[in-house]
């Protein structure tokens, strides 16, 4: 599906870490290279033609994720270095204000550490209680075990839309009609699915939604938080300096400036944004369910093949995602890793930032490829022939 538009794919590299990072196509590094070598400046700071053009692009890319998204304003859209930054300004600007001692807050053993550390963190300063939503024999999120989770101390559940080990997606139109006739607040993390599935926040009465560019085909160091302008009007910034503030003065008084600039202390990652603006644009033009389909399409392969190899375990066959998380039986997953490499084939292995998933599927570690828009058939049937020589796993691993 348009091989030719990403540069890397010459180094004959076969490159399924796509939910750790993903490849940047020709339009990302050509908006990136644009704002250095044409007009380099500040954002909201200079009065002459290159800042004003970087404010215009700037501000447009606001607009994009809104249209991407559908929010209602652009103002509820600030930009962050990523979803981990996201995840932990709603937690400890927000959430931090509304939490008390004897509160619910439900998660689900399978969340990034971003979803995880900080409710612990928080947890220690006020007294409120983590709760996980139980995990299926699939070890899925299903809208009834979330219904049976909630109690009327629930005050908010935090969930990521696609998750990054089982590559579940979670029902989360479902769940947030659920907290909106709860009064519960919504939070997700989009990090696996804002490149690959179609978001509506409205539709899916998200309150929070943090997302990364670098997963979506944009460069690493910025993303975004979508919040809800009475909820991030109430919210605390997490950094406090220029640009983000009306005046202070030595008596000590001073005014933070509006949602989203309050948010957006210092020099921001003007290039990433205006990557990220261009990234949104790529997907668009191919279109999210397509490529949904397309990958969802390779994980039925990759697994149909897998199949056929002995020792191979799969923990996720049932995910309708792109995402497939597997171990070869009695071999540790970073020698299984380091193997493939020898034949430029990537994936990556290890806990994947899901530490106390392990609790739920018995294995520590595991291998994990997702599966993108610039995957073929053809890499997964060499994918496999490599997990065929098993038996020359050590041999091979320098």
């Amino acid at each position: 599906m348009r091989l030719e538009d990403f540069p890397i794919l010459k180094n004959n590299i076969i490159y399924f870490d796509n939910g750790a990072t993903t490849f940047k196509p020709q339009k990302v590094i050509d908006k990136i290279n644009e704002y250095y070598k044409e007009y380099t400046s500040n954002a909201h700071r200079g009065d002459y033609d290159y800042s004003l053009k970087v404010d215009t692009e700037y501000e447009n890319v606001r607009v994009k994720i809104k249209d991407f998204i559908n929010a209602k304003q652009k103002e509820e859209i600030v930009f962050t270095s990523g979803t981990t930054h996201s995840l932990n300004q709603v937690i400890f600007g927000y959430c931090s204000k509304i939490l008390k001692e004897g509160d619910e807050v439900l998660i689900s053993k399978a969340e990034h550490a971003s979803n995880v550390l900080p409710w612990m963190i928080l947890s220690e300063k006020i007294g409120f209680n983590i709760k996980y939503i139980p995990l299926d024999s699939n070890y899925e999120i299903n809208i009834e075990d979330v219904k049976k989770s909630i109690t009327d101390k629930t005050k908010i559940i935090s969930l990521a839309h696609v998750s990054n080990v089982i590559g579940d997606i979670r029902p989360i139109k479902e769940i947030g009609s659920i907290c909106k006739e709860r009064n519960i607040l919504f939070i997700v993390d989009a990090a696996q699915s804002i490149g690959h599935l179609k978001i509506d926040v409205e539709d899916m009465n998200i309150d929070f939604l943090a997302a990364s560019a670098h997963k979506m085909l944009g460069p690493t160091g910025t993303g975004f938080l979508y919040g809800k302008m009475d909820y991030l009007k109430e919210t605390d910034p997490l950094m406090y300096g220029g640009g983000m503030n009306s005046y202070f003065e030595s008596d000590f008084t001073y005014e933070l400036k509006n949602v989203p600039l309050k948010f957006e202390a210092g020099t921001q990652n003007i290039a990433g944004v205006l990557g990220m603006g261009a990234a949104i644009d790529y997907l668009k033009e191919i279109g999210l369910d397509k490529i949904h389909e397309y990958e969802y399409e390779l994980k039925k392969y990759a697994v149909s093949k897998l199949k056929e190899v002995p020792n191979i375990i799969i923990y996720n066959e049932k995910s309708k995602s792109g995402c497939l998380t597997f171990n070869i039986d009695k071999v540790f997953s970073q020698d299984t890793a380091v193997f493939l490499n020898n034949y430029n084939i990537c994936v990556r292995s290890g806990n994947h930032c899901a530490k106390i998933l392990k609790d739920e599927i018995g294995a520590t570690n595991t291998c994990r490829a997702i599966f993108y828009l610039y995957n073929t058939k053809e890499e997964i049937d060499k994918f496999v022939e490599v997990l065929k020589m098993q038996d020359k796993i050590y041999d091979n691993i320098v």
